[in-house]
């Protein structure tokens, strides 16, 4: 493999060979432990993103590495054309840590998405006596599931749909957060689910009203409707509770999980349900080679015993509220600054500028140079996720960084 010696040489061979579907921040990162990065110069950074919440337990944390390299060594993989000596064991495990009789696991987010789908419509047919090819799945307005064909069939992100139908049907759209128009669509006697995110991260931490997601469930099961909450984002601990819906004690029929349930160490992913929901899956109609695997399924019961031994969703609901605070108060000083919402460690400050503008951009780009990263979304949103075994001490060091790159700047 060619040495990478310069972020310059490292951005200019992915320019030419890798197909160009993100746009990264202009920093090459060679070195991560716990909340830090470093660049292949050198230079240290506080990580204000986390993986998109896949690092929860900060990097390369030591419990899940030693979980990792043990099984490495023993057996990695079988497909599941075969018992291994881990599945049962790790499915026993997950199912008594969230509380269900059944997981099926897979090994990323959007697989987990499109897992929850088929087993949804299946249920449906089945269990609730829809029509066949008839079933529908309510789903929130600017929602962010995944990026496969059929999750962007029931996205309004123009960048994710354009030039990539036909579109898969099946799906209604309801403003999120808004609970009569859930009631409304929930008339319909074709519709199976209702697949929501407890906040919607990608779409810039909205967090929906007090009572909504109980509103919602108690509307669903009066129906005979699927309430399934994608926790792959706000799941573990990310919002100082184990899942998002913790706050509401929302118990949904399905639940999503995927990037912290690993730490970041390996693509896992699951989906959890009861035996009335999870057993009309059958041999041979799902599955996945990879899926439920002896290192990945090691590696996260690693990562969980770590969120729980080391009290990390308790954590994150004290340094969020640290934050919260003190972003408070630059919004009262800044004009820059419109607000700060969030939950936990999931925030996001909204910019005073367009959707169209670059401010939220290069302010990334200054708190980069100021040693910290963070990447904006939808313009003028920029998301702050750090990993949850921060200090206080280093969130308010990280809050000093924040407020002195957003008072220096000049558009």
């Amino acid at each position: 493999m060619q040495t990478i010696t310069s972020s310059s040489q490292a951005i200019e061979l992915e320019e030419k060979y890798g197909a160009h579907n993100y746009h990264p921040l202009p920093v090459v990162l060679a070195k991560g432990e716990g909340v830090f990065l470093w660049d292949v110069e050198g230079k240290k950074y506080y990580d204000f993103l986390s993986a998109y919440s896949a690092v929860n337990q900060g990097h390369c944390h030591p419990r899940i590495k030693n979980a990792l390299i043990e099984q490495a060594g023993i057996l990695t993989l079988t497909s599941r054309a075969f018992h291994n000596d881990v599945l049962g064991p790790f499915e026993k495990y997950l199912t008594e840590f969230f509380g269900y009789d059944k997981v099926l696991p897979m090994n990323t987010g959007a697989e987990g998405v499109e897992t929850a789908i088929k087993i949804a419509r299946k249920w449906g047919y089945e269990r609730k006596g829809v029509n066949e090819q008839q079933a529908k799945i309510i789903v929130a307005e600017n929602n962010f599931h995944g990026r496969t064909t059929t999750i962007i069939s029931f996205s309004n992100d123009e960048t994710a749909r354009k030039n990539f139908g036909p579109y898969t049907p099946g799906f209604i759209k309801v403003p999120y957060d808004d609970i009569d128009a859930l009631k409304a669509a929930l008339q319909d006697p074709d519709v199976v689910a209702f697949l929501v995110e407890p906040i919607q991260g990608e779409a810039g931490v909205y967090v929906p009203s007090a009572g909504y997601l109980r509103n919602a469930k108690d509307a669903c099961a009066d129906k005979k409707v699927l309430f399934i909450a994608d926790e792959i984002q706000t799941g573990i601990a990310r919002t100082g509770k184990m899942l998002a819906v913790d706050h509401e004690n929302v118990r949904p029929d399905m639940v999503i999980l995927g990037k912290a349930i690993s730490g970041g160490f390996y693509p896992v992913s699951a989906v959890l349900a009861d035996d009335e929901v999870m057993n009309v899956i059958k041999p041979g109609q799902h599955g996945s080679t990879y899926g439920g695997n002896p290192l990945g399924t090691k590696v996260a019961m690693a990562a969980l015993d770590v969120v729980k031994d080391e009290s990390l969703a308790e954590n994150a609901e004290k340094l969020g509220i640290v934050f919260r605070n003190r972003m408070q108060k630059l919004v009262e000083k800044s004009d820059l600054v419109k607000l700060v919402r969030g939950k936990g460690l999931l925030n996001a400050v909204v910019i005073n500028d367009t959707e169209e503008s670059s401010t939220a951009w290069d302010i990334c780009i200054g708190l980069k140079n100021n040693g910290l990263l963070a990447k904006p979304t939808h313009g003028n949103i920029i998301r702050f996720a750090p990993p949850l075994v921060m200090t206080e001490e280093q969130i308010h060091e990280c809050c000093d960084i924040i407020e002195k790159t957003i008072t220096e700047f000049k558009k």
